[in-house]
């Protein structure tokens, strides 16, 4: 237990939405993780993805499983509203998904920029990471949720609208050309 607490006190706090440099990499909290965390829980935390199995499968962490639950669903949602808009057939049992997270993903299907909506799922993940947030800051899930976060914080670093808008252009003709 004592690992833990020389592993958080190192952790610095950031901004998944700050304007300015991660005070962290990804590599070097993992590194730190292996030293401080049992073999199991560093296989967890190196395999942990913003995109989760497609196959709900146990991954050993009650709060890993919750939060690939819900992306999976918000990832079912807007496939299945993305077809509906184009008139094309995905068959998910619309039952199984939450009416909030169906309303996300047709908010975000609404908008005009796919930017915008991008920046718009992810507050929405990060609110949902916050929730699920473990209460214990020394338990191995404060761990795997700090990863998670350090993720998506990466991920948001990475956009560009110009080169988001000509990948989107060219997703979007290939999707037009195979309808025709």
């Amino acid at each position: 237990m004592s690992s833990r607490y020389y592993l958080a006190a190192q952790l610095p706090a950031f901004s998944i939405n700050a304007a300015s440099a991660l005070p962290i990499t990804e590599d070097y909290f993992t590194d730190l993780c292996t030293r401080c965390l049992d073999e199991g829980s560093v296989k967890i935390l190196k395999s942990l993805s913003l995109e989760p199995p497609r196959v709900q499968k146990p991954t050993g962490s009650a709060f890993v499983d919750a939060w690939y639950d819900w992306e999976r669903s918000l990832r079912y949602a807007l496939v299945q509203v993305r077809a509906a808009k184009l008139k094309k057939e995905f068959s998910v049992n619309a039952q199984s998904l939450p009416a909030d997270i169906v309303q996300i993903a047709r908010t975000a299907s609404g908008m005009a920029s796919p930017l915008e909506a991008e920046e718009f799922l992810n507050t929405e993940r990060a609110a949902v990471l916050e929730t699920l947030r473990p209460i214990d800051g020394f338990s191995v899930d404060s761990f795997f949720y700090y990863a998670l976060k350090l993720k998506l914080a990466v991920r948001i670093k990475k956009f560009n609208t110009e080169a988001g808008m000509n990948a989107y252009r060219a997703i979007y003709d290939r999707i037009l050309g195979e309808a025709t």
